[in-house]
């Protein structure tokens, strides 16, 4: 037993970074230190390079400058507030919270939705400008949490809106939402909203 858990340590050990290959679905796999383009758009043709780039820009803008909905509805509010607070410092990535929807581009749902709240929900959700998204924070909002089987509780807000992001936990640190916020960056600067648009009307199929 012991030989078998020393040759597998001198073997895990001995693995390297470099010798991990991806597989055949995934997308190129860079070593470390190696460069890497800033984009993860792949054109097709002169156009849609084009259009690549003002998507970039686009996208570069929209997750830079992510204002939440200030949305506390249980005790997720909490963590939410916390990561407002100075220790994480969410305003390096352009995270500022405001009060009003007409000015934000995210909502945070920080706790338990109950059928009472959901019409105000659904309210302060279409008077968002688009584009919009929305990250599920906590069980409760997710799935329901501990009151899944309450009749006053709605089992996951994506039967109401639909979810971009979700952050499981009960209730999640601030560093769990803080990822998700991370995540959510990611999937905006992925979005080929000018790209799609062309392809859809002009591109020949």
């Amino acid at each position: 037993m012991t030989a078998a858990f020393r040759s597998f340590k001198r073997f895990y050990c001995e693995l390297r970074a470099q010798d991990i290959k991806p597989d055949p679905h995934q997308s190129k796999y860079y070593k470390q230190g190696e460069w890497r383009p800033y984009s993860p758009l792949e054109p097709k043709g002169k156009i849609e390079w084009v259009l690549a780039r003002l998507d970039d820009i686009l996208n570069w803008g929209r997750k830079s400058s992510l204002w939440p909905m200030t949305f506390g509805l249980a005790c997720c509010a909490v963590e939410m507030m916390h990561i407002a607070a100075p220790r994480y410092d969410m305003d390096r990535y352009g995270v500022v919270f405001r009060a009003s929807p007409r000015q934000t581009e995210v909502i945070i749902v920080a706790g338990t939705v109950t059928n009472k709240m959901a019409v105000a929900f659904r309210k302060v959700y279409d008077q968002m400008p688009e584009p919009k998204w929305v990250i599920s924070m906590g069980s409760c909002a997710n799935g329901g949490g501990y009151y899944h089987y309450s009749y006053s509780v709605v089992r996951g807000c994506d039967r109401l809106v639909p979810v971009d992001i979700y952050v499981p936990g009960c209730p999640p640190t601030a560093e769990a939402l803080m990822y998700g916020v991370l995540m959510l960056q990611r999937k905006i600067k992925r979005s080929r909203s000018l790209q799609m648009w062309f392809r859809k009307n002009y591109s020949k199929v």
